[in-house]
């Protein structure tokens, strides 16, 4: 059964991927996008990737249409006149296809034991865990102390890819002014005047927030986490401003306090290993801040993921705001 509805859900994944790639009306072409998020969500959880499907849920499926509408708010509702070259482009993806068929001949089969992916430390975390860190959520285990070196990095990738879109969006001189002023008359962002998505929204508000919340402090006994809970905050402080206003928001949450959250969150995880070298132990090793090493490796996760999900949920709302600022084209 399980086999069927995974097959169910790539067919439709396969129609809605033609249906975007066919559409000239960019506003179908992002709700479409949406959809295909979800759909990708729900694939990871019949996969048992229930932590990576909060996050393409929240991300994917949640932000990014937002800031793909608030591109398309900059743009044309309609896409160019495709190009003349359909001949090369065509070409392209059929040889890409074609790759990328013959690189799945080599993969295992699914759900064998035996695949490489099982035989290789996969075996040792499972095996080590519960007298290391001693947390039900392995995943959480792995990602926030055994390969915390790999999870430092991508906070700081989100951060270092922020800082480049800020800089990106903020240009144009007077830009941020004008939008502010637009923000103010309420013509710039927000759905003010639509009764049924002000009442709704200010009902689902508190809890995303609340679930956010949950995701963030619950991440060591189910799926979840800094990067999920991060992106939750940020969509319930989006759906916020689309439904009061950008001006509403910057006041709960200014744009100062969004640039601590982001930088703060990146040093807190490098102060937590920091800390465990001045204890006399390894960059990123808990075990120090402790008298019991398991309490030290878990007080050790709960606040580099705090720092995830601030570093996480202040860059998404900073390129909401630099999104709601610009004019429209």
């Amino acid at each position: 059964m399980t086999v069927l509805f995974g097959v169910f859900l790539l067919t439709l994944l396969v129609i809605t991927a033609i249906a975007i790639v066919r559409t000239k009306n960019l506003f179908v072409a992002v709700m479409l996008l949406g959809i295909f998020s979800l759909l990708i969500a729900a694939n990871f959880f019949v996969l048992d990737a229930a932590d990576v499907a909060l996050t393409e849920a929240a991300v994917g499926a949640g932000i990014s249409t937002v800031l793909f509408l608030g591109a398309l708010a900059l743009t044309s509702e309609f896409e160019r006149t495709p190009t003349r070259r359909r001949g090369l482009s065509l070409a392209v993806v059929v040889c890409a296809t074609l790759v990328v068929l013959y690189a799945t001949f080599d993969k295992p089969t699914f759900g064998d034991p035996n695949a490489p992916v099982h035989q290789h430390v996969a075996p040792w975390y499972l095996e080590n865990e519960p007298e290391l860190i001693d947390i039900p959520n392995v995943v959480t285990a792995v990602l926030g102390s055994f390969r915390g070196y790999d999870t430092l990095g991508e906070v700081f990738v989100v951060l270092t890819a922020g800082i480049g879109v800020l800089f990106l969006l903020s240009a144009r001189p007077g830009a941020g002014a004008r939008g502010r002023q637009a923000a103010r008359d309420g013509s710039r962002i927000g759905l003010q005047n639509d009764v049924i998505p002000r009442v709704v929204g200010r009902m689902l508000v508190p809890f995303i927030l609340l679930f956010g919340l949950y995701v963030q402090f619950h991440g060591e006994y189910g799926p979840g986490g800094g990067f999920q809970a991060g992106a939750l905050i940020a969509a319930a402080f989006i759906l916020y401003a689309l439904i009061e206003g950008e001006e509403r928001t910057l006041e709960v949450l200014p744009r100062n306090t969004l640039i601590a959250l982001a930088a703060g969150g990146a040093l807190l995880y490098g102060a937590v290993g920091i800390a465990g070298i001045l204890m006399g132990a390894e960059f990123l090793n808990y075990s120090v801040l402790a008298s019991d090493p398991i309490t030290g490796q878990q007080w050790g996760i709960i606040l580099i993921e705090a720092g995830v999900g601030m570093t996480v949920s202040g860059v998404l709302l900073l390129v909401f705001h630099a999104f709601a600022a610009r004019d429209q084209a």
